[in-house]
């Protein structure tokens, strides 16, 4: 057992009659089809970049007024915060808004907890008038994952909101929702429209009458109420609910005579104002008068998803939810799903898998042709079991499955399978010159095969890794958005490193040990037709400098593509979606019609 003088001889050595190896096998693929079922599907891969809309609100103030004493004091204070790497501020009549947008991989909870602690400490500082400021998070989960359109003849806005608001309770029931926002539609509110004379002849401001709203649309407690052994709570219900309710409010007393809401105002129970506005158009509609007219009033369910959710799971669930919902609303209410990236997701993460399959497969189609189909059975045994340990390390590390992820394993199975056709080959050509030896001599053979190769195809394998993971540290929004990249192709190397120096011995002694091997004086085919090819370029310099020179013609040929725009350069494939946005710059003031 000389020939164990190297690592790689002796972990071939260990484990080629192994019983534990099989086992390792089993359960390296049962690993994988774990993570495989447990990787959350989606299509992007998930960016930590914090962003925080702070909303100052300072009532009555101009937007110069706002800029003085507001935003000139927050940004100074916002630029305070550790991590702070952008700022937009505007300043608008009656409020101010900062965007505050941290550093690429800053942890959420960590900035959330900077901007919450910097914007208590400050409050000092906040111009008199000015209320609390309201902070809302955003991230990349709050784009939504699902939409749902809903449309019906005779239904008004105002009734498609309020299905709208049904479904909405339904749906943000499944588990993995985060936020369900409903765009378009009309809400029921009291319209109350003042008579300004009327107001004066009772000395009545309109600020005095929404005061006194206010206070009679409270609940309030009237004491307890004995009733024998039992002490009953009893509270005044005083909620407006109508629009004679709101008109029967008494503000005060005229003349001796109360006076109420419905004297000096006009109280309409209706739709808010048309500020939003969700429609379904009629394709075939040409022109601005007729794609008017072909408008039919509509109301979206938009919905995100929790951070790392399966986005697929969770709209599968929020359609059944809808689907039973459905039976409960108006017949003539219909609900069209106008975006399902769970859907997409899927199709895209299936598509690729297939293509993974694909190239699993032509790798030992091409083993077979060159080898034969026992070697190519050994490869085909070793590159499963990489994949299956490269998606264990995913789960492990928390990424999804999406296109980046799923586009890395691709990507690495043409390198991957590089360990294991240079152990299976050089194992191959030890036997040959044994000639056929029994399954005794033969585990001897490989292991002094492997331990030949084993130095060569660990400083191969160790020089990817070095060229591909330094592509893990780009900063900025790209290295997060393609870390799984170099991450993934790493861990493929170096388990597909592992691989051939544990499995692939053990697989070629069951696979080729005892097999006769026919070959003509130690060459194949393929081997003589590479010698004479070789021969000709060696000996011959006439051959070999007009082989160099269409090599480099071609490779000119190649790189001319890129600037004559023949091909198109881009790192991932197009993501072809049945959507689009149209973003319109209106003149200030404009209607929304």
């Amino acid at each position: 057992m000389s020939a164990q003088g190297g690592v790689a001889g002796a972990i071939a050595g260990t484990f080629i009659r192994s019983k534990l190896t099989p086992l390792i096998v089993a359960s390296s693929l049962l690993l994988g089809a774990f993570a495989l079922l447990n990787l959350p599907r989606e299509e992007e891969p998930q960016i930590n970049v914090p962003m925080f809309d702070v909303f100052v609100p300072f009532p009555g103030a101009s937007p110069a007024e706002v800029e003085e004493r507001i935003i000139n004091v927050g940004e100074r204070r916002l630029w305070e915060i550790p991590g702070v790497e952008y700022i937009y501020s505007t300043a608008e009549p009656g409020g101010a808004l900062f965007i505050v947008r941290f550093q690429v991989g800053t942890n959420p909870e960590e900035a959330a907890n900077r901007i919450y602690t910097k914007t208590s400490a400050n409050l000092d500082m906040l111009a008199p008038g000015a209320p609390m400021p309201l902070i809302k998070p955003r991230s990349i989960d709050d784009v939504p994952i699902l939409a749902l359109t809903l449309t019906g003849e005779g239904l008004s806005p105002l009734d498609l909101r309020r299905a709208a608001a049904e479904l909405r309770r339904v749906v943000s029931t499944v588990d993995d929702v985060s936020d369900i926002e409903i765009l378009g539609g009309r809400r029921r509110q009291f319209s109350v429209l003042f008579d300004p004379r009327a107001l004066a002849r009772r000395r009545l401001s309109p600020l005095d009458v929404v005061g006194l709203l206010r206070a009679a649309n409270r609940r309030l407690s009237a004491g307890t109420q004995e009733a024998g052994e039992r002490s009953i709570k009893v509270e005044v219900d005083a909620f407006l609910r109508t629009a004679s309710d709101v008109r029967g409010v008494v503000l005060g007393v005229s003349d001796g005579r109360p006076v109420r809401v419905g004297d000096v105002a006009e109280v309409v129970d209706g739709p808010d104002e048309d500020e939003h506005e969700a429609a379904v158009y009629d394709g075939a509609a040409l022109g601005p008068q007729a794609a008017a007219s072909a408008a039919k009033p509509a109301v979206t369910l938009a919905v995100s998803k929790r951070r790392g959710a399966n986005a697929t799971e969770v709209s599968r669930s929020a359609l059944a939810r809808v689907a039973e919902a459905l039976k409960l609303l108006p017949s003539a209410l219909k609900v069209t799903v106008t975006r399902d990236y769970g859907d997409t997701a899927k199709r895209k993460s299936d598509e690729l898998l297939y293509h993974m399959f694909l190239a699993t497969l032509s790798v030992t189609l091409l083993i077979a042709l060159a080898l034969g189909w026992r070697e190519a059975l050994v490869v085909l045994i070793a590159v499963p079991v990489t994949l299956a340990l490269t998606l264990m390390v995913y789960w492990l590390f928390g990424y999804t499955f999406n296109r980046i992820t799923l586009f890395a394993l691709i990507f690495s199975i043409g390198i991957l399978v590089d360990d294991a056709i240079v152990v299976v080959e050089n194992i191959v050509r030890h036997t040959r010159m044994a000639g056929n030896p029994d399954r005794t001599t033969f585990a001897a053979i490989a292991i002094r095969a492997v331990d030949e190769v084993g130095n060569p195809t660990i400083l191969a394998t160790l020089t990817v890794v070095a060229a591909i993971l330094p592509m893990a540290f780009v900063g900025g929004l790209m290295g997060p958005y393609m870390r799984p990249i170099p991450v993934g192709a790493t861990a493929a190397m170096l388990f597909s490193l592992l691989v051939a120096f544990m499995v692939t011995p053990w697989a070629a002694t069951r696979a080729l040990g005892g097999r006769p091997h026919h070959h003509h004086e130690g060459e194949d085919r393929l081997s003589m037709v590479y010698r004479r090819a070789m021969g000709q370029l060696v000996g011959r310099p006439r051959v070999r400098q007009a082989f160099l020179g269409g090599v480099a013609v071609l490779l000119v040929a190649a790189v001319a593509l890129v600037p004559l725009e023949a091909v198109t350069v881009k790192m991932l494939p197009f993501d072809n979606k049945s959507e689009f946005q149209v973003g319109v710059d209106m003149p200030e003031g404009s209607t929304l019609e």
